[in-house]
């Protein structure tokens, strides 16, 4: 099974730029209430300060994923979205045979949606652990997501 976001991640730089483009505006009409005769106050810093904590969110959760499990491996691939085409600033790659896979769990919070993987090591350790951010996967693909990984844990423990 293969799939990915990027119709999903597509909005993302527009939204980033609308972002940008109000916190901009926010700082010169403060800049301007502040040379007014008007006293200054902080209630008018409260959108900016929206505004940056909303750039900061779509930053950190604005990535692709890709997710193929046709073959003998499992393939993860996470990327940044706003200058990915020009380089890969934040990618994040994991290629692993399907008998490695031990365990996987996907955290739901409210605005953020997080895949746990687990692999099995050669060191003592035990496992290798690897996160990727699926925020922006639909509930289908993370449905179909959830199921592939549930048949390659079961064929597993068949072998075992």
């Amino acid at each position: 099974m293969k799939f990915n976001n990027r119709k999903e991640t597509g909005i993302i730089p527009s939204i980033y730029i609308i972002v940008v483009a109000v916190f901009i505006t926010n700082a010169f009409a403060s800049v301007e209430l502040k040379y007014d005769d008007v006293p200054f106050n902080y209630s008018s810093l409260i959108p900016n300060a929206i505004a940056l904590l909303v750039g900061i969110y779509i930053f950190i959760v604005g990535k692709t994923f890709e997710f193929d499990s046709d073959g003998e491996t499992i393939n993860f691939k996470s990327n940044g979205v706003l200058v990915s085409q020009f380089m890969h600033y934040r990618e994040q790659r994991t290629e692993v045979p399907k008998s490695k896979l031990k365990d996987f769990r996907v955290e739901n919070y409210f605005f953020y949606k997080r895949l746990h993987i687990f692999i099995h090591s050669r060191n003592s350790r035990g496992y290798r652990h690897y996160k990727y951010n699926i925020t922006f996967l639909t509930g289908k693909k993370v449905k179909a997501l959830k199921m592939s990984l549930a048949k390659i844990l079961e064929k597993n423990k068949a072998r075992a």
